[in-house]
């Protein structure tokens, strides 16, 4: 199972915009089982908005994605890229 830790650049964190233009992204890896998961808490699907806006994940704070299948390291690495971004700004 491919990981990466990665910290939220948006400055509203994963809601609305950020968690729309991720859980789209995240979607298209339609052959993956992406998860995405704050320290100490369940795991949820990372191309589900309603599920990134219930992580809670502020600016600044990590998160960690997983990925399992073919692919899961490009996968995790533009998602983590995209992350590391202010997709509030775009």
């Amino acid at each position: 199972m491919a990981e990466r830790t990665v910290k939220i650049a948006s400055a509203s964190g994963l809601h609305a915009r950020p968690a729309a233009i991720f859980a789209e992204a995240a979607g298209e890896y339609d052959d993956l089982d992406i998860t995405i998961e704050k320290a100490g808490e369940e795991p949820v699907d990372a191309a589900s908005i309603l599920a990134l806006m219930g992580l809670g994940a502020g600016h600044g704070e990590e998160v960690v994605l997983r990925a399992e299948g073919d692919g899961a390291d490009k996968a995790l690495d533009e998602l983590a890229a995209l992350l590391s971004r202010d997709l509030d700004a775009e």
